[in-house]
């Protein structure tokens, strides 16, 4: 694989456009150049402060030259506002694209947005245009047919055209070190949360090996470490990845860790800080909405306060996780009216995670569904024994005493 750009080199490349832009502060090239920069820095270091640039850059864009002929400054609004989960306003301007632009991306990104406000079979229109336009070999289509084939559970087919995608990326001429090392943690993943754990850490190792200290996958090998009993390990490779990027879904398994290795002194410290870092800007807020309601559902904490979240945010943004988040924070906070329904739309795809399984058969149970529930439960730990430090106990206790078999 050729080297790619070293981040020193990225680095003196943003700081060459923006001592451009301090000179040109209406040079739409240049701000849009440097939103497509600070956009990309973002997905490999997670900074919100690069969100924030990003949006400003692409915005001014468009007020200098408006989108009929800024076709880029559009682009570059639309991926901005998917990236800071403002996803309706992506999808509008990804359909306005469609009008601008002659090739697929603008379908990939406006299915992209569809699918992230729950709106599948839109989704699945505007990644079949994408697939006319640009072929069953492209990248883009590649990955996009993996992220549905997850939502229907065709879990076996996702790994395939992540494969794909992979092997595409890698007969680049300068295949890119982030996007070789996401596929690898994608594919990963899907290793983890269906069971095949050796696989699962060739693909975090493969990410790390390409991208040293991505954070994705360092987060990612923590948990697989704790699945095999490596708590030491866990914790390494959860504190290397906080350093890197504290999403407070890595902290609160970094938490769960500890708990499970009986500190609970530090666990309660890493809690502590999900509860910071939840509350540090508005932008947190929104952006760790459901990662927040989670952790308080998992660890019974604020369950009403949880639940209304989880409402709120279901009201613009009708996901498959989204239905989960409602169903879970419903259940814990004792309205099992409301969780059966939330988890019969969680599930309406097919999914087959063993989150959502484990969290199916946990409201199943409490509605007196005793075969339902086993059955949830039996699914959850076949696919993966492990998948959560702390939740994947309580599954096989619940399946105990409710006399199903033990995995």
């Amino acid at each position: 694989m050729p080297a790619a750009e070293s981040s020193s080199q990225f680095a003196e490349r943003v700081r060459f456009f923006e001592e451009r832009l301090a000179r040109n502060p209406d040079d739409i090239d240049i701000l849009n150049s440097l939103s497509t920069f600070y956009l990309q820095r973002l997905r490999e270091t997670g900074s919100f402060s690069d969100l924030d640039l990003a949006l400003r850059a692409s915005r001014r864009s468009l007020h200098v030259v408006p989108p009929i002929h800024n076709v880029q400054g559009v682009m570059s609004r639309a991926s901005s506002e998917f990236a800071s989960h403002e996803f309706a306003a992506a999808r509008d301007d990804a359909q306005l694209l469609t009008h601008l632009e002659g090739n697929g991306t603008p379908y990939a990104l406006l299915g992209d947005a569809e699918a992230e406000l729950g709106n599948y079979q839109a989704a699945e229109r505007a990644y079949a245009h994408l697939r006319r336009v640009a072929g069953e070999s492209d990248e883009n289509v590649a990955t996009r047919t993996a992220r549905m084939a997850l939502l229907r559970g065709a879990n076996d087919a996702a790994k395939s055209s992540f494969s794909r995608a992979l092997a595409i990326e890698l007969a680049r001429v300068s295949p890119s070190r982030e996007l070789v090392a996401w596929y690898a943690w994608q594919l990963g993943d899907i290793g983890f949360f269906t069971g095949d754990y050796a696989g699962a850490r060739v693909q975090y190792e493969n990410a790390l090996s390409v991208y040293p200290g991505y954070f994705r996958a360092l987060a990612s090998r923590g948990r697989l470490d704790a699945a095999e009993h490596q708590p030491a390990r866990a914790i390494a490779d959860y504190a290397a990845a906080i350093e890197k990027l504290p999403d407070p879904t890595f902290v609160a398994e970094l938490g769960d860790v500890y708990a499970v290795a009986g500190d609970h002194a530090a666990a309660q410290r890493e809690y502590d800080l999900v509860d910071a870092i939840g509350h540090l800007s508005v932008v947190n807020g929104v952006m760790y909405n459901r990662q927040l309601v989670m952790f308080d559902a998992d660890h019974d904490r604020h369950a009403l306060q949880a639940f209304r979240l989880a409402q709120r945010e279901y009201e613009t943004r009708r996901d498959i996780l989204g239905a989960d988040a409602v169903a879970w924070t419903a259940f814990k906070a004792g309205k099992i009216t409301e969780a059966a329904r939330a988890m019969h739309a969680a599930l309406r795809m097919g999914t087959r995670d063993p989150r959502l399984l484990f969290h199916a058969g946990l409201i199943a149970q409490s509605q007196g569904k005793i075969r339902v529930a086993r059955s949830y439960l039996t699914d959850a730990l076949h696919l993966s024994p492990e998948f959560d430090p702390l939740q994947a106990s309580v599954a096989r206790r619940t399946l105990h005493r409710l006399g199903g078999p033990l995995t």
